[in-house]
């Protein structure tokens, strides 16, 4: 999905507990055929582990004719990842990628050297409308990986490792926990799980990372007596085991990993460990020197007219 920045509101959060760092409630941000919540980067927090941008997309309702159309667009030295809860997207790229994006499935889209992909509803949905709901968020690659060659990588809904007891499910899209692990090559140390949970039921979030955060999607949760509700990011305090409680039936997301080994740069599509691997980006896509997209070649979003140079964004733990 295409990013412009936007300015941090100010914050009226709830107050620090002693499992929790910091917490960020999401800014609004308009895409023109809907509105989502930007939880990083942020003022307050500007990286996880590896994870550099947070977008909930919707809950959207798109009536008969109506979808998303992100034009094609590049991105570098990044990773993508969608995850939906509800609805699907069709993700073509550079690389002649052509699927459908569904509940449950984890999309990978490695960047690298470069890649240009566009997100739109299929034609056979706009006959009959859809509600989309879901997640897409930025891994920043490690510095020797930056420049790889880039690649698709998706799983569907089946081939993702879950826990499921009727009361708890977790499903583990990146990483590792409670003794599963994904199946989901990312080339950054992380942790990133889908976790349900039945009202006043528990779960740990395990210290097997240094930097790891909560995105609570519905219901309630408690951590520390401290009750928390749908759209907030919770910073966790690292070292230490947190419990989560559900206050009402509750779905939420863990995520995070490992420092990232040095500050990232981000501006419009593009992060980079170098401000001038972005200045490079700027000018090749300015002149069309990145690859089309097969089957959507006829439209494209331009270089945009952002003012200032590219944001430097460090690692939490830098920060915390």
């Amino acid at each position: 999905m295409s990013w412009s920045p936007c300015p941090d509101p100010v914050p009226g959060d709830a107050a620090s507990v002693d499992a929790i760092s910091t917490v960020i409630v999401p800014r609004a941000v308009d895409l023109g055929e809907m509105t989502v919540r930007r939880a990083l980067p942020s003022t307050k927090g500007q990286m996880i582990g590896p994870f550099i941008f947070f977008d909930q997309m919707g809950p959207a309702e798109f009536l008969t004719d109506e979808g998303i159309d992100v034009r094609p667009h590049p991105h570098i030295n990044l990773e993508t990842l969608t995850y939906l809860f509800e609805g699907e997207i069709r993700h073509r790229d550079s690389l002649g990628t052509d699927v459908a994006i569904q509940p449950g499935a984890v999309n990978l889209m490695r960047a690298g050297a470069g890649i240009v992909h566009s997100e739109r509803t299929s034609d056979e949905l706009r006959q009959n409308g859809q509600r989309l709901f879901g997640l897409q968020t930025w891994l920043a690659l490690p510095n020797s990986a930056e420049e790889s060659d880039p690649a698709f990588i998706h799983y569907g809904e089946k081939e993702l490792p879950i826990i499921d007891d009727s009361e708890i499910t977790m499903r583990l899209i990146s990483g590792r926990a409670h003794g599963i692990v994904s199946p989901l090559d990312s080339l950054s140390e992380t942790i990133y799980a889908d976790v349900q949970l039945q009202a006043g039921k528990r779960f740990e979030v395990e210290a097997l990372y240094v930097e790891r955060a909560l995105y609570t999607i519905s219901g309630s949760i408690e951590v520390t007596g401290h009750t928390f509700d749908p759209g907030q990011l919770l910073i966790l305090k690292s070292g230490e085991a947190v419990t989560v409680t559900a206050a009402a039936d509750a779905r939420f997301m863990v995520f995070g990993g490992e420092p990232m080994d040095g500050p990232r740069y981000i501006w419009w599509n593009f992060v980079s460990s170098r401000r001038e691997r972005i200045e490079d980006a700027k000018e090749e896509w300015r002149k069309g020197r990145f690859d089309t997209v097969p089957g959507d070649e006829a439209d494209f979003i331009p270089l945009p007219d952002l003012k200032g140079a590219p944001r430097a964004i460090s690692p939490w733990s830098t920060r915390g």
